[in-house]
């Protein structure tokens, strides 16, 4: 039996260590990672609303330029005087020039009024032209670049992105749109209009508290013709496979994607009218910055909280282990025979120092044993009233709570201080001073604390309103009738609808009855539940949560006042629920009664 005590000894040590660290450390670490993902998760959601918000309000703006744009291009090839000069080539030089004349002086006249870099006009051969050609800075071999080619073979306009031609060596995208006759369609010249990437930055302004934020426009080809990040990708094809299948599956939408090994929060809007496509690349990295610096906060918080807790573990181990396992060395002792030993005298005045003096009684004689087990005993009851007589009061708790509340204003946390005042008032009320009788006023505050507390757990308003004469608020009910059956409307009727669920309390007087409704116009209570509640309240039924708090109820109502008293359900599958409560109206002297038969 010595050597089983022997190697039980350290094991319970450990086991003391382990439970120890279990109920400290392994808590915190867990809190800690599902705050860490819940927060990830919440950044992650509030910043690609806010992104496809944005995307689809510059999608429209860039769309409404682009549109303006190209009415300002037909409303220049609408002109009778540019159609004029190009209907028919020059037949000498002289004529030449004054057509050129003529064509520069319209281009400059509407290129001041076109919001863009530079528009030019261009005939169909260029090389019939050398003096306006000159005037425009071209060669007339431009016919032989393979854009004018392709415009002039065809009346489609379309986009192309040159590298290295705009201002500062930067990129320049064109809209080339071949124009004809006004009576026929025969081809008359080539509007040619540059864009410059500052016309697109007015759109795209990056958030400047993410560092790396980007916006960039792509074509039907995937290559990236506009990139607000200085062009780091103008020219590039878009390094994303992935998001480039999905916009052809879908018009708009937002995830995370690894682009040069960095993750990053990309959300797409197709256009309407061009096949392009405006991404929105936001890193992770600074997006989660905030919760990293926390977490670091907390890795710190933690090493200090484990050292603190070392600390804690080692006064334990000296001050009660040790002190212990010197108690059962003794305990050895006795048990090999030997009485005659030196007991260390305690002065400690906890539980150590009891068993110390208990056990210096119990070697010396057994008459002191049993005399030490009486006063033992007494002790025990008188510690067992002290425990009890020094358990945390309700008033102890609604001090501390108002504490609470007060420093979470105090901090500018009044979401947190309105919480803390909310389950200050739902506990006060539902202890009711130890008393089972209450008023309907009290009831309802008890309803509205614990909507209030709901609320801020779901993170959104309930709709619960109260429709009660001044006179039913001070007439005598049984306390927790109200608030478990609008707790039930809430969790198991409206709870997937929120937002246009609501529930309804009206109070009434009916001969010596008062009735209270409880109505929603959430999904019905299914009639298995109802059931139920016909059932012996003794039976155990599986698989019916949502009627456990109305058959409570109903069950407290039949004790108290007979089976006249209960619960009348309505109740419509996807139409709602009304729960009426028939209580009678007590006398002043009831609530006397009832303490008295509590005693």
């Amino acid at each position: 039996m010595i050597k089983n005590m022997r190697s039980l000894t350290p094991s319970l040590r450990n086991r003391l260590i382990l439970i120890f660290f279990g109920i400290t450390i392994v808590p915190f670490i867990l809190f800690s990672g599902y705050a860490h993902t819940k927060s990830v998760e919440g950044i992650k959601q509030a910043n690609a609303a806010f992104s496809m918000s944005y995307l689809e309000q510059a999608e429209m703006n860039v769309r409404t330029y682009l549109n303006h744009l190209n009415d300002q291009i037909n409303n220049l090839i609408g002109d009778r005087d540019l159609q004029r000069l190009l209907e028919r080539q020059p037949q000498s030089i002289e004529e030449e020039q004054a057509v050129s004349i003529e064509l520069l002086s319209i281009v400059h006249q509407k290129g001041q009024h076109l919001d863009a870099l530079r528009l030019r006009v261009f005939p169909l051969h260029p090389e019939l032209y050398p003096t306006y050609m000159r005037a425009l800075g071209e060669d007339s071999t431009i016919r032989t670049e393979n854009w004018f080619h392709r415009a002039s073979s065809s009346t489609v306009p379309f986009w192309q992105l040159s590298m290295n031609k705009g201002p500062g060596r930067s990129p320049l995208l064109l809209y080339i749109k071949t124009f004809t006759s006004l009576h026929n369609r025969t081809p008359r010249g080539i509007v040619a209009v540059d864009l410059a990437d500052h016309y697109f930055n007015r759109f795209f302004i990056p958030t400047k508290r993410l560092n790396g934020q980007k916006f960039l426009i792509i074509n039907e080809d995937g290559q990236v013709i506009y990139d607000s990040a200085s062009n780091e990708w103008t020219g590039e094809q878009f390094p994303s496979p992935r998001l480039l299948e999905q916009r052809k599956l879908y018009s708009e939408g937002v995830d995370t994607y690894t682009i040069y090994d960095r993750e990053q929060l990309a959300a797409y809007v197709g256009m309407d009218t061009l096949p392009w496509t405006i991404i929105s690349l936001t890193p992770m990295r600074e997006l989660t910055e905030p919760v990293t610096k926390l977490n670091r906060l907390l890795f710190f918080f933690l090493v200090a909280y484990l050292i603190c807790s070392i600390w804690v573990l080692v006064y334990i181990t000296r001050n009660f282990s040790q002190p212990v396992l010197g108690l059962v060395r003794l305990m050895r002792r006795l048990e090999e025979g030997e009485f005659n030993m030196d007991i260390p005298h305690q002065e400690r005045k906890d539980e150590i120092g009891w068993l110390f003096r208990g056990f210096h009684s119990i070697v010396r004689t057994i008459e002191e044993l049993i005399r030490h087990s009486a006063r033992s005993e007494r002790v025990k009851k008188e510690l067992e009233f002290q425990v009890l007589s020094h358990q945390i009061n309700p008033h102890f708790l609604y001090n501390t709570l108002d504490s609470i509340r007060w420093k979470a204003e105090k901090h500018g946390q009044s979401d947190i201080g309105e919480m803390v005042s909310a389950l200050g008032n739902l506990l006060r009320l539902s202890l009711n001073q130890g008393k089972d009788i209450t008023t309907v006023g009290r009831e309802i505050e008890q309803v509205k604390a614990y909507v209030l507390i709901e609320q801020a757990r779901i993170g959104m308003p309930l709709r619960v309103l109260y429709f009660f004469e001044e006179e039913l608020l001070d007439l005598q009910f049984i306390r927790l009738l109200l608030q478990p059956l609008v707790e039930n409307a809430i969790q198991h009727s409206i709870r997937d609808n929120f937002e246009h669920g609501k529930v309804v309390l009206s109070g009434r007087i009916e001969g010596q009855d008062l009735l209270i409704s409880i109505a929603d116009n959430g999904k019905g209570i299914p009639q298995s539940v109802l059931d139920d509640l016909e059932q012996d309240h003794s039976e155990q039924r599986t698989g019916k949560s949502s009627g456990v708090g109305l058959r409570n109820v109903n069950e407290r109502l039949k004790i108290t006042f007979g089976n006249h008293y209960r619960l009348q359900i309505e109740s419509r599958e996807d139409k709602g629920t009304r729960i009426t409560i028939r209580h009678p109206i007590l006398d002043g002297n009831f609530n006397d009664k009832s303490d008295d038969a509590g005693e």
